[in-house]
């Protein structure tokens, strides 16, 4: 390589056959042996000349420089980091919860606040269902069982795609209301700062987006001091003050007059009761979260899971109650300028002390970062959709940082929309929030109730009654919730959750199309071998053996002697079976294996193409093979490797770039007489 400015491509010994394996290795000191015969990378194989290279290092300065796939397992979390990563968007409800229930019945005057004990003592209740039934569904899939992975393999691919759009819908919501919410606390501080709000939440969205970017280690271990500071501080505030009713001979059960006067502008009724209980189960929001992340804890990961979730349930359930108690008791009553746990703090510490200060700021900073659990989940479902091809398969690529890019970026883009359309009002918010959650809620304990009939192992009785009552309660919630807000705006959820489900289906259905047109089964054989009269080495990259890449192949040799297929294997969660089916399909054709363990395609087949220039004739042919899908939106499903090698390589010197278009079903009897032969296992030719 010229100047050693990055990885090389090592030839490693006994790859057998005709198969010669590669590994992506830097030179010099650059190689690092993690086990016997076996190394790693330590830099990532991208040139870093030019305006490109500048770009690259600045990069990695803003992100972070790559990490390779086989440390995927240090980027596991401790219970302590993952508190703070998959709790934040729960604990940070609390500072908004209760204030949505008074939202509803200060209506009622003075006669409806005294009813937010027992709404929040219902939710409370709730909570400690539905996180029961959650550690059920924890043991019962310790690889990750989101309320997706349960409803499809339990009740069927209708229920698991409303279950997955129910979520993608909420976590989108939980990062607009999280930084909404913490706008209106620091508003609390500074009234000023309103007229700028919607511009500082996007730029907040924007800083936690690239936080996760950087890892989910790092992200956690930043965003764990306002996650544990705003706890302390909570806990603290609602001790001092009950300690200080008591020992004033008060009663802190006794509900207080409000602060403020209040004209009732109506009576007391169930449904404005149900509505209250409706606000205050946003409360529950990203309880599911510890259930779909399970894989992101250490071993052993669904006991850390579980442990997690009830510390988190504890704190949950003693804020919120604990907050809605003194609330109620001193007679707060909830504005636009104070919030109700602004108020808690001003009882505590006193108006303007440096403690309620630190009290504000950390309310701020929990509702802001509150938003990290959904950008801990929504990627991780992203690609879980992916991988069973209901999304781009684009979406399961790891980034530089071994996280899950393109579901972080869509996140983040989804919830700037959200803010911009709402002028990051969090009452506007807020009736498209919790509908979605309690929809994967029930669909998840449902699905929990088939799995311990299918199953019938040890107590599977008790835990399918524990299941089943989460049904029933969820269920019964998700009713109220859709009724109470259905023309606040909740009717957008429900008829965007189908929506989506329908366009995950549409994906796969496109998928499916695709694959059967493109399919070569696995025993076909084939007697390709290069015969061309061009002396010009033709490389052909594969990713899979499909129709296109065997027709690539067939021009190849017919074009030129010397014929090479070159195989990247980037993906550290879906080992590669090409090599195996290559020896057998294709036996007089070479192929060359890449271990790429920065999971990227370009830039280590760019690098082999440079080791092949040094050899005579001194030039190559880059043949790529195309898919032109018959339908326009079925592109953007195909073909993302192929354009990225071919901005690598295009513009080099000595370097042609040819491409070898393919329409599935456009060859009429020509492609039928070759797939006929294919499915016969006899060796095919294309001339």
């Amino acid at each position: 390589m010229e100047g050693g400015e990055g990885p090389e491509l090592t030839p490693l010994v006994g790859a057998g056959g005709r198969v010669t394996r590669y590994r992506v290795a830097p030179p010099r000191a650059g190689i690092v042996e993690t086990s016997a015969g076996h190394y790693e990378a330590t830099r990532y194989a991208e040139r870093r000349r030019g305006l490109a290279g500048r770009a690259l290092a600045l990069k990695d300065v803003i992100v972070g420089e790559s990490i390779p796939s086989a440390r995927l397992g240090e980027q596991r979390l401790s219970n302590r980091i993952a508190l703070a990563v998959f709790s934040s968007d729960a604990l940070s409800s609390t500072a908004y919860a209760t204030q949505e229930i008074l939202f509803v019945l200060v209506l009622a005057g003075a006669a409806g606040m005294q009813y937010s004990l027992p709404i929040a003592i219902g939710i409370v209740a709730l909570l400690a269902t539905v996180v029961t039934s959650y550690r059920q569904t924890i043991r019962a899939y310790p690889h990750g069982g989101g309320a997706y992975t349960v409803a499809r393999e339990n009740l069927g691919t209708a229920a698991g795609l409303l279950a997955a759009s129910a979520l993608l819908i909420d976590y989108t919501m939980t990062v607009a209301v999280s930084v909404a919410a913490g706008m209106d606390a620091l508003a609390s501080l500074d009234p000023g700062l309103r007229p700028a709000a919607l511009e500082l939440t996007i730029g907040f969205v924007a800083f936690i987006a690239l936080m996760n970017l950087r890892g989910v280690r790092e992200s956690g271990a930043v965003f764990a001091v306002p996650t544990y500071l705003f706890v302390a501080m909570m806990v603290s505030a609602i001790v001092v003050t009950f300690v200080r009713v008591v020992a004033g001979g008060g009663n802190p059960l006794a509900a207080g007059e409000p602060r403020e006067p209040l004209v009732a502008a109506q009576g007391v009724t169930v449904f404005l009761l149900l509505r209250a209980f409706a606000n205050g189960c946003t409360a529950m929001t990203g309880v599911e979260a510890m259930s779909n992340g399970v894989g992101a804890f250490r071993e052993p990961a669904w006991k850390n899971a579980q442990k997690t979730l009830t510390v988190m349930a504890f704190l949950l359930g003693f804020m919120v109650l604990g907050l809605t108690l003194m609330a109620r008791h001193f007679g707060f009553v909830p504005s636009e300028n104070q919030t109700i746990p602004s108020q808690l703090g001003a009882e505590a510490f006193g108006d303007g002390s440096v403690l309620f200060w630190v009290f504000q700021l950390s309310t701020t900073g929990i509702l802001l970062i509150a938003a990290n659990t959904a950008f801990a989940d929504f990627p991780r479902l992203s690609a879980i959709l992916a991988h069973d091809e209901f999304l781009p398969r684009i979406f399961t690529q790891r980034g530089n940082r071994l996280v899950f890019s393109y579901g972080i970026m869509t996140l983040a883009l989804l919830a700037m929309v959200m803010l911009t359309a709402t002028n990051a009002t969090t009452t506007r918010l807020i009736p498209f929030y919790a509908l979605g959650v309690f929809i994967s809620f029930t669909l998840s304990q449902a699905g929990m109730v088939r799995h311990w009939w299918r199953e019938r192992g040890r107590g599977w009785a008790a835990a399918m009654g524990l299941n089943g009552t989460g049904a029933v309660l969820t269920g019964i919630v998700t009713g109220v919730i859709a009724v109470a807000k259905f023309r606040e705006g909740g009717w957008v959820v429900l008829v965007a959750m189908p929506v989506l489900a329908l366009l995950l289906w549409g994906v796969h259905r496109a998928y499916r199309r695709l694959e059967r047109l493109l399919h070569v089964p696995v025993e076909a054989v084939f007697d390709l071998a290069p015969r061309g009269k061009s002396g010009t080495p033709v490389v052909v990259p594969v990713q899979q053996v499909n129709t296109a890449t065997v027709m690539a192949l067939a021009a190849a040799c017919e074009q030129s002697r010397d014929v090479t297929a070159v195989h990247v294997v980037v993906d550290p969660d879906r080992p590669s079976d090409l090599e195996a089916r290559w020896r057998m399909q294709f036996p007089r054709l070479p192929l060359v294996v890449i271990d790429s363990p920065y999971r990227n395609v370009a830039d280590p087949f760019a690098r082999y193409v440079e080791d092949r220039l040094r050899e005579p004739p001194y030039e190559v042919v880059v043949l790529l093979p195309i898919v032109v899908p018959g339908k326009w939106y079925e592109r953007l499903l195909l073909n993302q490797s192929a354009g990225a090698i071919a901005r690598k390589v295009s513009g080099r010197k000595r370097v042609r770039v040819e491409r070898y278009v393919y329409q599935p079903g456009g060859l009429g009897r020509r492609r039928r007489g070759l797939l006929g032969r294919l499915r016969g296992g006899r060796a095919a030719e294309i001339r």
